[in-house]
């Protein structure tokens, strides 16, 4: 009795640190708003790729692996590039990052930004370096994702991409509105923001549906999956003119029944 009873504490016990170990969902939604739309300085090239690039927690990559990609389909970003995270998935044993569109995207909305005193401007990037593309990189774990936070991850890509290094995006967003400000930095869209904005706060939008009404021309970016929060942000005339929000449940309809925009 007393070693089936032994056993069975054992085995009680062991369920507990798995549970502990294991990321709930609260932490997934956590880490989504915390590295979706986040912007690093790439401190080593990052080779464009068509499949995922392998990155294992402990930072030990393939760099011969990189290395092949990057004569393959050249650099998605050179040392010192600005990136962005464009969309995270978790899976079962890797979350998967998308850098700067992925491989579908070249040029960034911010190639075309200008900046400068008086009446002369300069472009925030050097025309002549070549814009960077877009890449994945699929960071591994040996076993189930465990509980972590967006800090952990930064930490661990750390060796790759420079979350802290402060960017020419970052003195850019100081020279917006406040309120404008105060949506950048806390990853949400507001009325009257344009769409480079929103894309600073919140990344680029999992679908787009544009419609004409009474002569108007709107366009919905769409953000989230059900299970969960959805956020429907509308343009009219270049600027946000509405915001909603709402909760679709798994299998809920909530997107309008129209052809996504590419």
């Amino acid at each position: 009795m007393f070693s089936a009873r032994y056993v069975l504490m054992l085995s009680l016990g062991a369920l507990a640190v798995q549970a502990a170990d294991k990321l709930e969902w609260e932490q997934r939604v956590a880490i989504l708003r915390g590295m979706n739309a986040e912007y690093a300085t790439a401190k080593i090239m990052l080779p464009r790729s068509k499949k995922a690039l392998d990155y294992p927690a402990d930072g030990k990559y393939d760099k011969a692996e990189w290395d092949q990609a990057s004569k393959t389909l050249g650099p998605a970003a050179r040392v010192g590039d600005l990136v962005q995270i464009t969309k995270v998935d978790i899976n079962k044993d890797e979350i998967v990052l998308e850098i700067n569109g992925g491989m579908k995207n070249g040029r960034k909305w911010y190639d075309n930004v200008q900046v400068g005193m008086g009446n002369g401007t300069a472009p925030i990037r050097n025309r002549n370096t070549p814009a960077p593309g877009g890449t994945t990189i699929a960071l591994k774990f040996d076993k189930a994702v465990p509980a972590l936070e967006a800090s952990d991850i930064k930490k661990m890509l750390a060796p790759i991409l420079d979350f802290e290094k402060r960017t020419a995006t970052e003195q850019l967003v100081e020279t917006l509105p406040p309120e404008v400000q105060a949506a950048v930095k806390e990853k949400r869209a507001i009325e009257g923001m344009d769409r480079d904005q929103v894309i600073m706060a919140m990344g680029k939008p999992r679908t787009k549906v544009r419609e004409t009404k009474d002569g108007i021309d709107t366009e919905d970016w769409i953000y989230g999956l059900p299970p969960g929060k959805v956020t429907f942000i509308t343009f009219a005339n270049g600027k946000v003119s509405r915001v909603k929000e709402t909760y679709a449940g798994l299998g809920g309809e909530t997107v309008p029944n129209q052809k996504p925009v590419l």
